[in-house]
Parts: structure tokens; sequence; C-alpha cells
């Protein structure tokens, strides 16, 4: 949005999960909220009342506006919320985006969308029937730098992408406590279903971002999973090698027992002429590597076309912003997105993903499942575009 023109409206939005003791729920609490775009004005965060109240008054939410039961949200909020947000555990996700497609209201929904295939059809039979506006949060494509990294692949700066390389390595299931205690995660992320529940955690994330980057989708797959930590059977390290139709390689890793990684996030493209890298460690910066052999180092202060624009100068270069800025980069597409659909344009934003582009990640997501327990390639069928 430029100086000149006039800031909207706040747009009002209800929580369905997200209390304070989530880390999730603080984090779309606040990122929703930084660019005055939406204000959170109900919500049902807990079943623990307690929890329930104390966010709501921390979260300046009044008490007419704070549900005990989600579903009374959905029935007393017709009219207010101009959007609800899913932020409960992902096993719960399916029934919620169902019932609110089905009251009206636009969804927005934490990653993953759904468990498996089965749920994501039922959605999509849903979002076809109630002609309704749903959008899933994958918050990593709000970074500036990966913005430009993708304004810079499809104006063909990099040339012919040859093969990506993305990874995702975490410690949560090996690293011990300072004391030396074991982790304990939340007993949801314990249990594997048809999917690995890393798979609903991080993959998601990386089939996001490669398809976002390339707008590519894989032909076949092989993969190898393996559990390395603290419990038995619970999948915490896959590799997969993706092959593409017109030759381009990926190879995704993604782990929960890596020790010595919080969230190592890392994307390396490589083109005919010219490479690049990404690290969220290192936010605001983003390295090129040029077939002459020159090497450059951009941030939004250096000669980018895509991270310069007046919505990502919270703060000038120099003071790095981060994952919460990310995500408000996103909130700020969504509030623009809810607002075309509410007048009946079409939601056209290339950060924006709904349905289709969740159903896509779960097909590729069953295939590496597949792969990994047969010990062979998995042939995919590539089936439309990836926005919403």
């Amino acid at each position: 949005m430029s100086l000149n023109q006039k800031q909207p409206k706040p747009l009002e939005l209800a929580f369905i999960g997200g209390s304070i003791v989530s880390a999730v729920g603080y984090t779309h609490g606040v990122a929703s909220q930084m660019d005055h775009r939406w204000r959170l004005a109900a919500g049902c965060f807990s079943t623990r009342p307690e929890v329930n109240a104390e966010t709501a008054a921390r979260w300046g939410v009044s008490p007419e506006r704070l549900y005990p039961d989600w579903k009374t949200l959905l029935e007393d909020e017709r009219g207010k919320a101009d959007a609800v947000v899913i932020l409960t555990p992902t096993p719960c996700h399916a029934e919620m985006v169902e019932s609110a497609l089905r009251a009206g209201y636009p969804v927005i929904c934490e990653k993953a969308l759904a468990c498996n295939r089965q749920e994501i059809e039922r959605i999509e039979h849903v979002l076809e029937e109630t002609h309704g506006f749903l959008a899933v949060t994958y918050n990593y494509s709000g970074y500036p730098m990966l913005r430009e990294l993708r304004h810079k692949i499809f104006a063909g700066e990099l040339g012919e992408i040859l093969h990506v390389q993305i990874e995702m390595p975490q410690e949560g299931f090996i690293r011990l406590t300072a004391s030396g205690d074991r982790p304990c995660p939340q007993s949801w992320r314990l249990k594997d279903g048809d999917i690995p529940t890393i798979y609903l955690d991080l993959a998601v994330h990386l089939h996001h971002l490669n398809q976002y980057l390339t707008d590519k989708q894989p032909a076949k797959v092989v993969a190898d999973q393996d559990s390395h930590g603290w419990f038995d059977g619970v999948v915490d390290n896959v590799s997969c090698l993706l092959r593409y139709e017109d030759g381009m390689q990926c190879q995704m890793w993604y782990s929960k027992s890596a020790l010595g990684y919080r969230n190592g996030l890392r994307v390396r493209v490589f083109g005919r002429q010219a490479s690049a890298e990404w690290l969220q460690t290192s936010p605001e910066e983003l390295l090129l590597n040029h077939a002459d052999g020159r090497r450059e180092i951009l941030d939004r202060a250096g000669d980018v076309s895509y991270a310069s624009q007046r919505r990502y100068e919270r703060f000038k270069a120099g003071h790095p912003a981060g994952f919460i800025e990310a995500f408000a980069n996103l909130y700020e597409d969504l509030a623009d997105a809810v607002i075309d659909f509410k007048e009946g344009r079409p939601v056209s934003s290339p950060h924006v993903f709904g349905v289709q582009h969740a159903a896509e990640g779960i097909r590729l997501l069953d295939a590496v499942v597949a792969s990994a327990k047969q010990e062979k390639w998995i042939y995919l069928k590539p089936k439309g575009s990836t926005k919403q």
C-alpha cells in the first residue's frame, strides 16, 4: 500500500484455538494486527475456561464475543466477524473448516489443512458447494527476500532451473533439555497416521516453497524415512528426490532428529545462468552466484525490485525483519484477498493459497510415504495450477 492510499477499515477476525499458551496463536495474533488490516474481535481460544478467559482479557476481546465452544462462535458471529481463523491441532481442522464454510465465513486455516486425502476431498466438496473462501497459511513465503527470489526466477534471471535443494532440519525429538530431560512434544504430534505428523508439520512447508518458487509439480518421487529420536515408531527423518517432466530435480530433507538445528530452513535454487541461496537464520539476505563467477549478497537496500516495496519497509534495511513480520506480510495479502472475495472479485494474489494447493501437497506426501514403504519410485499425476 502506498503512502497516498487511504488505510481501509480493519477487518474483524474470530479465532478458533490459538490461546496464550499456544505459540501459533500468539504468532497469528500479533502478525494479523501488525499493519492494522485486521482486528482480533472474537474467539474461542481454548477448551479450558480459565485459559480462554485469560486469552480474551489479554488480547482485548470483549466478554460478549468470547465463546465457550467453537460451534457457538460460528452461530453467534454471523454478520460480525469478517473471517474465521482455525488454529487448533491439525487433526481438528477438517470438521471446523467444513462447518465454518457452511456457516458462510471466509476461512483462514493454519497449515496443514488436513491429515489425509479423504479430509481434503471433503473440504473441496464443501468449498465447491458453498462457493466460499478458504486460505491456508504458509508463512515462510512471506519473507521479502524469498518473494524477491521468486520474482527473479519468474523474470528468467536464473535461467532454466536445473535443480532445487530445500531442507528443514530440527532437533525437537532428540535434543535433551538443559536439565537432561527428554522433550515433551504435544501428544497429537506423537501419533502418526497414514501420513506421519512430521510431513504435516514440516514437509507441507517445503512442498509449498518449492511450488511457490518454481510453479512446477513433480512427476515422480523416491524417498526414505526413519525414526531416530526418543519416540519409537514416530517418523522423524525423511529424505526424498523429486523429478519433474522437464528434467528438473528437487531434493527435500526434513527432520526432527538433527541435533544443532532449531529450525534450519534453507532454500537453494540452481539455474543455468545463476544460483540463489536463502537461509531463515539470515532472512534479509539472498546470495546469488552467477555463471561468470560473480557473487552477490543482496538485501532490501540492494539491487532488488520486489523486496524494496514500501509494504516491506516497516524499518529500513539493516534492521532485520523476521518470522512475525513474514506472517504479517501474509496477513496483508489475506486482507486484500478477503476484500476481493466479499466484493465479488476473483482472488488474484500470487501469495494466497487455498484447498487446491493443499490437495496437491497431500498427493505428494502420500506418494513420499508410499515410496519410503515400498522402496521404489512412485509416479504422480500433476493436476492444475497452485492458486486458489
